[in-house]
């Protein structure tokens, strides 16, 4: 199995933006040490007190100085706030910076209101999907140059290394992403933290939709990759306990508090309780949308789920308190899945 991880770069309780990109930077510099595959930086907004990833393409600026040979992407670009010849122009850059290693993870979500209308996004499109499925295609021939010559924009470029171009990939939590992936012929990344009880349902969608693509860049076959919110620690009631920050801060989530606990007492404070480890072995029908153990444990629940989902790739999500604890998971979850034997 391969590893990779998405950043969301929280802001410590006591600290700053500045030092949650110092961990996010030690972050990528220890993945790409382990082993593991790709690194992407995760777009939010309005909510930078909490979490300073607002500018993915901005952060994978800095750490192309900071790494040499992981692939950096985003997770995503929120392609719906912005025009698709300007972020192609940024990804050109950061091809420039990284040469081919870049990832040009195309994603959509719609922010609070005031959000959204600060950076001038219409909410209400009349066909997403289509509108979604076109920027992506225009992404990918600016980056490609691949308009054809009678088209208006065939005479623009935007910068690049000379390696390999960026490769695209949708990111989405549902069946229509999925399709959209499936209809460009492009690889598929699918948020178990967001929606795990549609995973299955939208990975078999990918596959039975999918056709060889005729864009550049893209896929002959289906290439899935699944992102899972999950921690180790060294026992199973350990990382049971770090699981708490995630649980408690999706509760927060469903009553509209954006944030996570300042610490895993306060987690579980709010919690009333320690949660029980997550079994070894899951249900047919039981997909979490955190999961958490020793080392062992948790590649087995890595594989069971990548294995439903047909994937061999797990993207690790992590909403931890303690940048010291997301360090030592990371570091347990490349043991736990052999990284360090290949």
């Amino acid at each position: 199995m391969k590893l990779s991880a998405v950043a969301l770069s929280p802001v410590p309780s006591d600290g700053t933006a500045a030092d949650a990109y110092a961990n996010t930077v030690e972050l990528a510099q220890q993945a790409e040490s382990l082993g593991y595959t790709r690194f992407w930086a995760a777009e939010h907004h309005g909510m930078a007190d909490t979490l300073a990833g607002t500018t993915p393409e901005v952060l994978l600026g800095h750490l192309a100085a900071e790494t040499t040979t992981i692939r950096l992407g985003t997770g995503a670009v929120l392609l719906n706030h912005y025009s698709p010849f300007k972020v192609a122009e940024q990804f050109g850059a950061l091809d420039g910076l990284a040469p081919g290693r870049i990832d040009a993870g195309l994603g959509r979500a719609n922010g609070s209101p005031a959000a959204d209308r600060a950076l001038g996004t219409n909410r209400r499109v009349e066909n997403p999907d289509d509108d979604h499925a076109e920027k992506i295609e225009a992404v990918v021939n600016h980056l490609y140059d691949a308009f054809p010559a009678e088209h208006a924009y065939s005479d623009l470029s935007v910068p690049h290394s000379g390696a390999d171009r960026p490769v695209p990939w949708v990111l989405g939590s549902s069946p229509s992403s999925a399709k959209v992936a499936a209809n460009l012929g492009l690889g598929y990344c699918f948020a178990a933290f967001i929606r795990p009880q549609l995973a299955e349902r939208s990975f078999e969608v990918y596959r039975d939709e999918f056709q060889a693509s005729p864009l550049p860049g893209g896929c002959q076959e289906p290439n899935g990759i699944i992102a899972m919110n999950a921690v180790s620690a060294e026992t199973d009631k350990k990382a049971a306990r770090l699981r708490a920050v995630a649980k408690a801060s999706y509760k927060r989530m469903q009553r509209g508090d954006i944030g996570a606990p300042s610490s895993v007492a306060a987690a579980i404070d709010e919690l009333g309780s320690v949660p029980e480890p997550t079994p070894e072995q899951l249900g047919d029908s039981e997909w979490p949308r955190v999961v958490s153990g020793s080392p062992e444990t948790v590649a087995g629940l890595l594989e069971q789920l990548a294995d439903r989902v047909n994937v061999d790739e797990v993207m690790i999500q992590h909403v931890v308190a303690d940048h010291e604890d997301a360090l030592q998971s990371h570091e347990l979850l490349a043991e736990g899945v052999g990284l360090s034997e290949r």
